[in-house]
């Protein structure tokens, strides 16, 4: 449950081979990430300039449905041409073309802790949990609704390892009431970790709630939580071409206070988009244009980070279907969208696997290497995730964080130094010799290499006379091991009791009740 002592940030023992006290220095460096190559493409640059002209032009011709009737008023009032009857939102070029010259280009997400901020910018890479599933699964206990217990589980695993840098929605604690629900895991964000927290839009009142406690724990002042972005949420359209009214509301809440924005429409290909990679693209394109465009009107220079999430259906039975080559090519595509905008670009780590398996490692890796090489900033669900995002995986979130950190390895730079070529050893070793026992080596084996969390490297004989553990099986006793080490940031005590008392009273008032 809650574990709210101070005291010291656990360092992070290795697993896999025997790497001393080096692994943990060489985590460090995940902390901040950037990612050192060129981004890959699928469209020349007469085709990304055609797809965002027919963004522009569905927007002003069919325009969106905007079921918040704040929003209409305040597109209508910006110049957008509306319609009551049809709650149809038409925005013409000139509109959309003038929030974009807004929008900010840079974006620092800024924590309690001066050293875990979160630059949106270039080439910076930041990667985050899973996001909102109701249902938790681990290998001993099955698939079963997500609970409290789990939710702060996956956030003291976000807070142990250094390749995540913000938190998510984890999973939903259906033990609590859903009116009282925000209270209870923003203040768990706040306590268990010195990360970038996650707030869902649902409602008004639910999200001011969110905003103080983070005030709170800041010790800042309304204003001063105004004038930079401490916290960030999801907008998903209701694609095709429909925003909802927590959505729109949550887009005017946001943006108001000048926290991030991450609009990003879900669009399967084949489903809820066109079945065409490029069709798809110029419909979520669109979307979030109209959702940018809400949140520039609202507040001019209001953080927003362009999201995509573009996948495709199984036309045999129409579920979705993640990881996929198409994936990864929407992916490329909508990076060379958001870098046509001059936008942060957010993207995800998904699969459709039911279990923590090879599907789902296959699947996971494929749609990380269309979102790294496509450019991404920003990684939701880069760990955890399984089910077409309907359950959190304890032990996913393990093998998902073995790939994160390898992934944070081939960031790193690669040294070319004559100490690095190496001519005295290949010298002192000579032909037929080899490299082990060498000064070169001996002086660099602890840290040269990666070492793993998982990934078992031991000769068949050891390994089975070990057991013959699976990689899921032993990505279960990391996670246990992990939590049980796990030791809460320092917290002021002034801070703590701030932020108890705001719970205790916004709880005795009943709450907030989510919006539909």
């Amino acid at each position: 449950m809650l574990a709210d002592q101070p005291g010291r940030r656990h360092r992070r023992r290795a697993t896999g081979a025997d790497a001393g006290t080096a692994a943990f220095d060489r985590t460090r460096s995940y902390r901040h990430l950037r990612n050192p190559f060129e981004p890959l493409k699928v469209f020349s640059d007469d085709q990304v300039a055609a797809i965002h002209e027919s963004a522009l032009l569905m927007l002003e011709t069919q325009g969106m449905k905007i079921l918040s009737r704040d929003a209409r008023d305040r597109y209508r009032a910006a110049g957008a041409d509306t319609d009551e009857a049809t709650q149809t939102v038409r925005l013409g070029r000139g509109l959309v073309m003038a929030s974009l010259a807004t929008a900010p280009r840079d974006i620092t997400l800024h924590s309690v802790d001066r050293e875990r901020h979160v630059p949106l910018s270039e080439r910076c890479v930041a990667f985050g949990p899973t996001s909102g599933p109701p249902n938790i699964t681990d290998t001993a206990r099955g698939r079963r609704a997500g609970t409290f217990e789990d939710f702060c589980n996956i956030t003291k695993l976000c807070q142990s390892f250094e390749v995540i840098h913000f938190l998510g929605g984890a999973t939903e604690p259906q033990d609590i009431p859903v009116n009282e629900r925000h209270l209870h895991v923003t203040r768990a964000q706040l306590m268990l970790s010195d990360k970038i927290p996650f707030i869902f839009s649902r409602g008004h009142e639910q999200v001011a709630d969110n905003f103080e406690l983070i005030r709170l724990a800041h010790g800042i002042t309304s204003d001063e939580f105004r004038c930079r972005p401490y916290t960030y949420t999801i907008i998903n359209t209701n694609s095709p071409l429909q925003l909802d009214s927590p959505m729109a509301d949550g887009i005017i809440d946001f943006a108001t206070a000048g926290q991030v924005v991450v609009i990003t429409p879900f669009t399967l290909a084949g489903a809820m988009a066109p079945v065409t990679i490029a069709g798809a693209l110029t419909l979520a394109h669109a979307e979030t244009l109209a959702g940018l465009t809400l949140s520039q009107i609202v507040r001019p220079g209001a953080p927003v980070v362009y999201g995509s999430f573009t996948s495709n259906v199984d036309m045999k039975s129409g579920s979705p279907a993640f990881g996929t080559p198409e994936y990864v090519k929407a992916a490329f595509g909508a990076g060379q969208m958001a870098r046509f905008l001059g936008l942060p670009w957010r993207s995800s780590n998904a699969t459709a696997s039911n279990l923590a398996d090879a599907q789902s490692a296959y699947e996971s890796q494929m749609s990380l290497w269309g979102a790294l090489f496509g450019g991404c900033n920003f990684v939701l669900h880069a760990a955890g995730w399984l089910e077409s995002g309907l359950t959190t995986s304890y032990e996913k979130f393990i093998l998902d964080i073995e790939m994160l950190q390898m992934f944070a390895e081939i960031f790193q730079p690669v040294g070319a130094a004559p100490s690095d070529l190496a001519l005295e050893a290949v010298a002192e070793v000579g032909a037929g010799g080899h490299f082990f026992g060498c000064a070169h080596t001996m002086e660099r084996y602890r840290s040269a290499f990666y070492a793993p969390l998982v990934s078992d490297w031991r000769n068949y004989g050891t390994w089975a006379d070990d057991g013959a553990k699976t990689a899921t099986e032993r990505a279960s006793s990391v996670w246990q091991n992990t939590l049980e080490r796990y030791v809460a940031p320092q917290r002021d005590p002034a801070m703590v009791e701030a932020l108890d008392h705001f719970v205790a009273a916004r709880t005795a008032a009943g709450g907030a009740p989510p919006v539909s």
